[in-house]
């Protein structure tokens, strides 16, 4: 791991964390809400997301999904904060990226979900891989924005859809 002057990993850890945090409550509140913007803060938007199609028990494990996929990502930034890229990269490929989209196939067939959503999945996961592919270079300059590629990713699908039953 390599050492920063006193006081530097603070500095880093509170420009990963605070959007992350950002992120998180953004997200927690999209589940109830159309957008991020304006929009979400009024409870008279209309809530135009596209119900995704499952319900009972497959709903529930797909939201359990969307909460490791949140979580995995604070354990990045955290990860990123300690200049740990080893476990970022690692938690990134094992959690985000294409081996957690063959894990879902196992448990949901493609034609369960909309193309549309189903593409929107598969820029996450390329998103996801570009993420890990540069974690190696340690380069913040250039692993950040790949972070962001990623949650542009999660929040555009959060955006289009919603579970079955989500309210507005």
């Amino acid at each position: 791991m390599k050492k920063n002057a006193p006081g530097a990993g603070s500095v880093v850890f509170f420009t990963l964390a605070t959007p992350v945090l950002c992120l998180a409550l953004a997200l927690s509140s999209c589940a109830d809400k159309q957008t991020l913007g304006a929009a979400a803060s009024s409870s008279t938007a209309p809530d135009t997301r596209e119900p995704i199609g499952l319900s009972g028990e497959a709903g529930k494990e797909h939201r359990v999904v969307m909460l490791q996929h949140l979580e995995t990502v604070q354990a990045i930034v955290a990860a990123l904060a300690e200049e740990d890229y080893e476990r970022a990269q690692g938690l990134t490929e094992a959690h985000l990226g294409f081996f957690m989209h063959r894990q879902a196939l196992l448990r949901r067939k493609p034609e369960d979900f909309a193309p549309a959503y189903h593409d929107l999945a598969m820029a996450h996961h390329e998103a996801a891989e570009a993420l890990a592919r540069i974690m190696p270079s340690h380069d913040l300059k250039q692993i950040l924005p790949r972070l962001d590629g990623v949650l542009k990713a999660c929040v555009a699908c959060h955006l289009a859809y919603k579970l079955n039953g989500a309210k507005s």
